[in-house]
């Protein structure tokens, strides 16, 4: 069975990518994971704060001060440390590692991308997470500010850029082609929002972190559906992968690839072998050979009019109620 995929313009071998995560902290887990069948690694981010405001942040446009970001030597991987570890993984693994930038404003930290190619990253995936707090900043602001950010890191690299977006745009669909006119040569959707939780005992505000569960993958299916057909870069489902039955659903719906954490860190990185058979017992029993045959089937091509077709599927969904 030919699971080959092609991502960022990257010859994948299959359509597993190991997202965002710690798991690249490690040279030796990361190799686990090429072993067990991940076909590309993404990096945890850098973030924007790191290469600006440190080694001592100061207070932040958006009203934050230096005691709400960790110190220096809290960030699991500083600057200079991040591109050693490309280097490490370039020199351990077979299949493309692709560091991540996380940032929400054009700045000076956009050239570090530089040394990340030269260090040997074979991909970047920029990561933009903005909750805009300021009611006098306009949502066009905020897009034009990204595709900027898009349009200065893929004209100055010679490595394809990914750019992962949230779900919270008026028209996810008009952002989608706009970065791609800006250069981006994928999109990977969607970024997870880590949403506080209050401690009433302590009268605190406190982070948590939860893993993600298959049902969040409705929302990215939805919105590959309505990509699919408007874009020719590539697409990536990020959260809510959990199942082989979850890969076969977005590639149906028009993935070129899926990005796992969560699942590895529940179950291990050897879950993608039992992923990467459950894909090809599908393909057989359904006379594919290869994820082209039927990547996008599914997505709103087939529509005539897609924006109708929303409505009424969200009407029959509320007329199936019944008491």
């Amino acid at each position: 069975m030919n699971l080959e995929t092609s991502y960022l313009g990257l010859a994948l071998r299959s359509p597993f990518v190991v997202g965002a995560s710690p798991f690249c902290d490690d040279v030796y887990v990361a190799r686990k994971l090429q072993d067990a069948g991940a076909a590309a690694v993404v990096m945890r981010s850098l973030f924007e704060e790191q290469l600006e405001l440190l080694p001592h942040p100061t207070p932040s446009g958006d009203g934050a001060t230096v005691a709400d970001y960790p110190e220096y030597a809290d960030y699991q991987l500083v600057p200079e440390a991040y591109l050693r570890q490309v280097e490490r993984l370039k020199n351990t693994l077979t299949i493309p590692v692709i560091a991540s930038l996380n940032g929400c404003h054009p700045g000076t930290w956009i050239e570090f991308a530089r040394r990340l190619e030269s260090a040997g990253a074979d991909a970047i995936e920029l990561n933009f997470y903005h909750v805009v707090t300021d009611p006098s900043i306009a949502a066009d602001q905020v897009e034009t500010e990204m595709l900027e950010t898009v349009g200065i890191l893929a004209g100055s690299l010679n490595i394809p850029v990914a750019v992962k977006l949230s779900p919270y745009h008026a028209s996810v669909a008009q952002l989608a082609v706009a970065l791609e006119l800006a250069g981006a040569a994928g999109v990977t959707i969607f970024n997870r929002f880590y949403q506080p939780e209050i401690n009433i005992d302590d009268i605190k505000v406190q982070p948590q972190l939860h893993l993600s569960e298959s049902h969040e993958l409705l929302l990215r299916l939805r919105w590959l559906a309505i990509l699919a057909p408007l874009l020719r870069c590539s697409l990536a489902a990020t959260g809510g992968v959990h199942t082989s039955a979850d890969v076969v659903k977005a590639l149906l719906t028009g993935a070129h690839a899926v990005q796992v954490v969560s699942v590895l860190l529940k179950h291990g990185p050897f879950v993608l072998a039992t992923m990467r058979q459950g894909l090809e017992k599908w393909m057989g029993e359904h006379g594919y050979t290869e994820i082209d045959q039927f990547r996008g089937l599914l997505n709103l091509e087939r529509c005539r009019d897609p924006e109708n077709y929303e409505r009424a599927n969200y009407i029959r969904v509320l007329q199936s109620w019944k008491v």
